[in-house]
């Protein structure tokens, strides 16, 4: 997270790919405290920062702004950039291992999804979306030790596509988590027969073995 003001505005200043020095003082760093025991206090410092990506949130947050009316009016193609928008802002506080927030923006973009479509073509790319949040949630809750919520989404994916073996491992995951060990065989060897090289299915067959 960014905590520190100086660096807050000089990321402002920055493009995608650009590479900058900057030199903070005291007040636009970490002040009289500084930062024990590295940083002393009233510490002039020196970031080194390359700005590899960015999520640009000012479309996703014009569309909340907008009525449940206004937002059913929004053309498909924005609705679906922004529920990539908050889905990769959930895979980042993921990566912070901030499982319950990453969970809550996950839900947001199913909610974003829930939208009824006009057509088989509109619908199968809402699938495409809600099946990548579906993968997500399956994971998370994996991580926060909740297997029966894991397998729900598993499965919810399972029903958009049958073949997706990441979705097979989770629920197989999620079974073995529970001890449902005939479950669990089933679904690893339905995502093994589709990857029979991945080392991750292979390994968590082994534990059946």
């Amino acid at each position: 997270d960014i905590t520190l003001w100086g660096l807050e505005i000089g990321l402002l200043s920055m493009r995608k790919g650009e590479a900058a020095t900057f030199v903070f003082k005291p007040s636009y760093a970490y002040g009289q405290q500084g930062c024990p025991p590295v940083i002393p206090p009233n510490a002039t410092v020196l970031f080194e920062v390359e700005l590899l990506d960015f999520i640009n949130s000012a479309e996703a947050d014009a569309f909340f702004e907008l009525t449940p009316e206004q937002q059913d009016t929004f053309p498909l193609e924005k609705v679906l950039k922004v529920a990539e928008t908050e889905r990769q802002l959930g895979n980042f506080l993921y990566r912070k291992r901030n499982f319950e927030c990453a969970r809550d923006r996950y839900k947001k973009v199913l909610s974003i999804l829930g939208r009824s479509s006009s057509s088989e073509a509109e619908q199968c790319q809402i699938n495409t979306s809600k099946l990548l949040v579906f993968l997500n949630l399956s994971l998370t809750y994996l991580k926060l030790e909740r297997p029966a919520r894991a397998l729900a989404y598993g499965e919810a994916a399972l029903e958009i596509d049958q073949r997706n073996a990441k979705a097979l491992f989770r629920c197989g995951q999620a079974c073995l988590y529970m001890t449902q060990y005939e479950k669990a065989r089933d679904f690893l060897l339905r995502a093994q027969h589709i990857e029979p090289f991945n080392r991750e299915i292979n390994g968590e067959l082994k534990k059946l073995a």
